[in-house]
């Protein structure tokens, strides 16, 4: 064999054993962190509980610190996406201490309670609230649908994998599906808070804001690491 068809072969060779690596790097590069830098988040913003148009209350902080952010300070804010978003992919680690209550904004307007006028994915320790129902528990779309089964581990680091696509929500909790739903189908009327109607899930908004909640009871943080984001197309 010649030497130029050697250096061929070899040249081949190389390409197919770095091809796999080259591919999962190519797939990797299509996740966007969400909180890249230590420091107040870029990009974001503290809003009310209640209502996202609103500020946040006094002495609600929202810190990333090596690598994780800390909802802390005032009980009761909303740490919200200046950016609005359609159809992504969201993966990220949550940690609640013992009286621990969070959730995930998904498809949230810029006003109103992203529980009822957007989606809110339950991130909450069921010792907050022993009376809560399961869709107001980990896993659950806030008092409208119930996670399949329930699998939040207590006081430790839990992976939430988050799918919206057009009208579908797919959910993941460490490694076990939770939520499975098209939610053009779901037309129960939620209660809000005060009594009053929200929209059921079929009306909600399908482009939003992404945000992450502290209404914890007892001063522990909510703690949130590994957060990144793809949208889909």
């Amino acid at each position: 064999m010649n030497q130029s068809k050697q250096h061929i072969i070899k040249c081949l060779t190389l390409l197919s054993a770095l091809l796999p690596f080259t591919q999962l790097q190519s797939l990797g590069d299509e996740f966007r962190p969400l909180f890249p830098k230590d420091g107040i988040p870029k990009g974001w913003v503290v809003r009310a509980w209640s209502d996202i148009s609103k500020p946040g209350p006094e002495g609600a902080q929202w810190v990333v610190e090596k690598g994780i952010l800390n909802g802390g300070g005032a009980r009761g804010s909303w740490l919200i996406s200046e950016s609005d978003y359609s159809d992504f992919e969201l993966q990220f680690d949550f940690k609640l201490g013992p009286q621990g209550n969070s959730g995930c904004a998904l498809r949230s307007p810029e006003s109103g309670d992203p529980a009822f006028d957007g989606l809110e994915l339950q991130m909450a320790d069921y010792r907050y609230n022993t009376k809560a129902k399961d869709s107001e528990l980990t896993g659950g779309l806030y008092r409208a649908l119930a996670p399949i089964e329930q699998v939040y581990k207590p006081e430790k680091w839990n992976r939430y994998k988050i799918i919206l696509k057009g009208t579908h929500i797919k959910v993941t909790l460490n490694k076990t599906l939770i939520l499975d739903h098209d939610l053009s189908k779901e037309t129960t009327i939620i209660k809000r808070h005060n009594g009053k109607d929200a929209v059921s899930l079929r009306d909600r908004p399908k482009s939003g804001r992404i945000g992450f909640q502290n209404l914890s009871r007892g001063g522990s943080p909510v703690l949130i690491k590994n957060a990144k984001i793809k949208i889909l197309d």
